[in-house]
């Protein structure tokens, strides 16, 4: 199956100006990461993502730029407001403790299968256009 596009960015928690969350939407152009607020200390960067159209989700890479964990939930626009999001990618460690540490291998690509790491998709339907992601960057931790 051919990638779907991300169509818009719903909400976020920080960017910085020079690195903003809108770099998530141009996959055409040079990769350029979204990376949290200088100012922002809380360690942790979220966006909710809306694709194009509702699809099955079979696999996922990730751009990584310094972030220790990840986690993706995923659901749909039509549900009510109420109903929580699905894990898709339980909290998974993208750097080692050394490398956060150290700084070293900050940068990467990881590629997630379906039914690999995280839980198979073929309950409730398995379509799914919305993705909220929680990037956790290990750098208060220490």
């Amino acid at each position: 199956m051919a990638p779907v596009k991300i169509s818009h960015v719903v909400s976020f928690s920080s960017q910085d100006p020079k690195y903003p969350v809108e770099n998530l939407l141009n996959p055409d152009s040079p990769r350029r990461p979204w990376l949290s607020c200088p100012q922002d200390k809380s360690g942790q960067l979220k966006v909710e993502l809306q694709l194009e159209r509702a699809v099955p989700i079979g696999y996922i890479d990730v751009g990584n730029c310094g972030c220790a964990f990840l986690q993706i939930d995923v659901g749909r626009s039509s549900w009510p407001l109420d109903r929580p999001f699905i894990t898709l990618l339980p909290a998974t460690t993208l750097m080692s403790l050394t490398d956060s540490r150290q700084g070293k291998n900050r940068s990467g690509v990881c590629m997630f299968k379906d039914g690999k790491e995280g839980k198979s998709r073929k309950d409730g339907g398995g379509l799914y256009e919305k993705q909220r992601c929680s990037a956790k960057e290990d750098c208060e931790c220490y």
